[in-house]
Formats: structure tokens, C-alpha cells, sequence
């Protein structure tokens, strides 16, 4: 049986990258690893620390920056996030500064929102209806 253990999002800074994705969205930090200048850093959800985990991966090459980039100014979020009630996440992350692209928006079965998460994505979040 093959599963989802890490997946990832390109960040500007891994540092800012952890500040963020753990003092504003709440998730734990998972492993940090020096690798030369860059870290094998992750984070995941208190709601599963043994499930999948996030990479803050490093933006360092042409590649991922174009992508990065261009996904960003597409509008497409990089990653999309669960939320039990994404009205109040809304709310809890609004008033902690994080900008929103779209606010919570019912499309269908689901309502979904996208934010800024600072460090060079926009972010999706669903709740499932």
C-alpha cells in the first residue's frame, strides 16, 4: 500500500516559512535537519503529528521560483488546507493580520477561502459541505 507521507510548498524563507505555518496556522514543527544552507524542514497538523507532513521547501532554484511565481500570480494556490469551519479560521486568521485573496466563498459542496501565507504562496482552504 503506497500513501502520502510529505509533501511540499516552495518558500522564500524557511524560517519565516516555520513562524508562519506555525504560530499563525497553528501546525507543529515536525523535523528540522541542516542540509548545507538549507534545512529538511516540515511541519504538520496537531490534528494528525503522525500524518502527512509539510515540507517547507527552499525556493533556491530557477525552477521552483518560476513556479512559484507563476502559480502565485495565477491565483492558484500551491496547496489547499481542511478546515472543520472555515468561517471562524477566517476570522482567527484575519485578525492575526493574514491576508485573503478570496474570502470564504460557498462553490459548490464546499466553501473555500485563499490566503497569503508571506513567504511567496496563496494558500487554499476548504471545508468540506
Amino acid at each position: 500500500m503506497i500513501r502520502i507521507a510529505v509533501t511540499s510548498v516552495f518558500v522564500e524563507d524557511q524560517s519565516k516559512a516555520l513562524t508562519f505555518y506555525t504560530e499563525v496556522l497553528g501546525f507543529e514543527k515536525k523535523t528540522d535537519i541542516p542540509l548545507g544552507e538549507a534545512r529538511w524542514l516540515t511541519v504538520a497538523s496537531p490534528a494528525g503529528p503522525d500524518g502527512v507532513e509539510l515540507l517547507l521547501e527552499p525556493n533556491a532554484g530557477p525552477i521552483a521560483k518560476t513556479y512559484q511565481q507563476a502559480l502565485f500570480e495565477a491565483g492558484i494556490p500551491a496547496t489547499t488546507f481542511a478546515a472543520d469551519d472555515i468561517h471562524a479560521e477566517y476570522a482567527r486568521m484575519t485578525a492575526l493580520g493574514v491576508v485573503f485573496t478570496m474570502a470564504p466563498t460557498q462553490q459548490g459542496p464546499v466553501t473555500q477561502a485563499v490566503f497569503d501565507d508571506t513567504c511567496g504562496n496563496l494558500i487554499g482552504l476548504f471545508e468540506p459541505g
